[in-house]
């Protein structure tokens, strides 16, 4: 799947594949499995994700229910991490850090099988969402490109009215 066919909105749930990796991590344990597996299992079956145009949601649980919710403009900083049985079976985790102080990833998206397509999708949107007003995106570098582009035309705008201003108060010197 190349960068132009991937869309982060239409991952929902993680891949099976992390089903099999929390059972062999269970397996692990020897004979503590079906007390480690049983909670992987239920946040395998609750784990849900939305990416939609302000930011990201993850909700998961049965007894206690647990959303966090970022905004694109919060987050901070995005690090993939892979250990060797996840690289084996081609899955990673994205945590995504805020400015909260806290040591802790605020997310961790687990089950994702083109982790560096949603990095580069999460950064885009962060650049994004830099602005005051938010604003459809084509794509990350269209929109960045936009900006510059205004912003370059206001400084130019300003120059210009600056030019002209000095050039009265020059005609308006000689004038006396």
């Amino acid at each position: 799947m190349t960068s132009g066919e991937f869309d982060p909105t239409k991952i929902e749930r993680p891949n099976p594949s992390l089903l099999r990796y929390y059972l062999l991590v269970s397996f692990l344990t020897g004979p503590l499995t079906p007390l480690v597996f049983l909670p992987l299992y239920f946040r395998f079956a609750t784990l849900r994700y939305k990416f939609d145009e302000d930011g990201v949601s993850m909700s998961w649980g049965i007894l206690f229910r647990k959303e966090v919710y970022l905004t694109y403009r919060r987050i901070q900083d995005i690090h993939i991490t892979r250990n060797l049985l996840q690289r084996w079976m081609g899955l990673a985790k994205i945590s995504l850090q805020t400015a909260a102080g806290s040591s802790q990833a605020e997310m961790a998206i687990e089950g994702i099988l083109q982790p560096d397509l949603l990095r580069d999708f999460l950064y885009s949107r962060m650049r994004g969402a830099k602005g005051d007003t938010p604003e459809p995106q084509s794509s990350s570098g269209a929109q960045g490109d936009a900006n510059y582009v205004r912003a370059t035309q206001a400084l130019v705008d300003i120059k210009v009215a600056l030019e002209k201003l000095v050039e009265q108060k020059q005609q308006e010197g000689e004038l006396r």
